[in-house]
């Protein structure tokens, strides 16, 4: 059996410690966890549905199955799916971890993910016994490649992938006959042009795959849209083959969402406004922060969508980690998701109003 690399962020123990002792307080922008009220339509529902004498069933209730196949057709412009092109999965983070495993890769084949990423995409190779490969171009992606994933918008990046772009992975990913999973959590929170105006666009665009869903899959989580962390509420949609795979593995291992939940996910993925609701308390954080931030001598790069701000002051992470900590600010060390970005640190919006301003107010001394 290899080992598994030590969790991350427990090298961030000294640098919180170091906030906390701020007068202040410490202003955690380190982790993506939502802080606001989980909206009182989804609440509602979930108190409503606490009679679950019954085992929930994996593949979801019909109600669910249906409520996910309207809110792509409606929020995503993806339209033809069926029951059988959708899967609840109990949060995002254990289907990008199994995902490999469940597939049934393992020693000899290559499973690519960007190269600013999530570092769960490379842990869930190492559980599989593959080998992870960070690359953002199709063209180097290897013949031994048997999953791809993408992340629009990325995280900790902000990095949006357009349409031409997608294509481009979609047609490389069929050359070599891979899945292609994007990871697409963030597909609610676009913030600079053409994003502002623009809805993101889901690799099951029809611009994208002219028809053909084989191989092809996308995930989304409910954790920051609805502030529904805490439910783990979650669901994969795209190419009916890969989901019966899944399925399959999820009902030996008895990976089922509780049924309270799946009622809690259609009340969140019926409801529009609540979402708006959320965005612009994001968006005006985020107009807090950002110039804070480059006052203080940082640049941002990328960042036109998602829940973070994606910095460098041209020094090692570390320092600038340390520096924060200085100031009672907690930030995400670049090294955490990938070799490639050794100077850059991520913000996160997800504090209350009154911590980013406390933030901003710190920086700008």
């Amino acid at each position: 059996m290899k080992p598994l690399p030590d969790y991350p962020w427990d090298q961030m123990v000294p640098f919180a410690e170091q906030a906390r002792q701020h007068p202040g307080g410490i202003v955690d922008l380190s982790i993506g966890s939502p802080v606001d009220a989980t909206p009182d339509v989804v609440q509602q529902a979930l108190r409503t549905a606490t009679d679950a004498h019954a085992y929930p069933q994996t593949v979801g209730t019909p109600a669910l199955q249906q409520a996910i196949i309207a809110w792509y057709a409606r929020r995503r412009g993806v339209t033809g799916l069926e029951p059988k092109n959708v899967l609840p999965t109990i949060g995002s983070k254990e289907l990008v971890a199994l995902m490999p495993f469940m597939l049934g890769l393992g020693d000899g084949d290559t499973i690519v993910h960007p190269r600013a990423a999530y570092p769960t995409y490379a842990i869930g190779a190492a559980i599989a016994g593959a080998v992870a490969v960070a690359s953002d171009d199709p063209a180097e992606w290897p013949e031994s490649t048997k999953l791809i994933w993408l992340n629009s918008p990325g995280n900790p990046d902000g990095r949006v992938l357009s349409v031409d772009d997608l294509r481009a992975a979609v047609a490389r990913a069929r050359e070599l006959d891979a899945v292609i999973v994007s990871d697409e959590c963030y597909a609610e929170l676009g913030w600079d042009a053409p994003w502002n105006a623009e809805a993101i666009p889901s690799i099951l665009d029809p611009r994208v795959i002219d028809g053909d869903r084989r191989k092809i899959v996308a995930i989304y989580s409910l954790s920051k849209q609805s502030n529904m962390a805490g439910y783990r509420a979650a669901f994969a949609a795209g190419c009916s083959a890969v989901l019966e795979r899944l399925l399959t593995v999820r009902k030996h291992a008895g990976l089922m969402l509780p049924a309270p939940l799946q009622a809690a996910m259609i009340a969140a993925l019926g409801d529009d406004e609540h979402v708006s609701v959320q965005k612009e308390r994001y968006r005006a954080r985020r107009a807090v922060l950002l110039p804070a931030l480059e006052e203080a001598g940082f640049r941002i790069d990328r960042s036109e969508a998602g829940l973070y701000l994606w910095a460098t002051e041209g020094r090692p992470a570390w320092q600038s980690v340390e520096r924060m900590a200085a100031l009672g600010i907690l930030a995400g060390p670049g090294p955490f998701y990938g070799d490639v970005y050794p100077e850059h640190v991520r913000f996160s919006l997800t504090a209350t109003d009154e911590r980013i301003a406390a933030a901003a107010a710190r920086l700008v001394v």
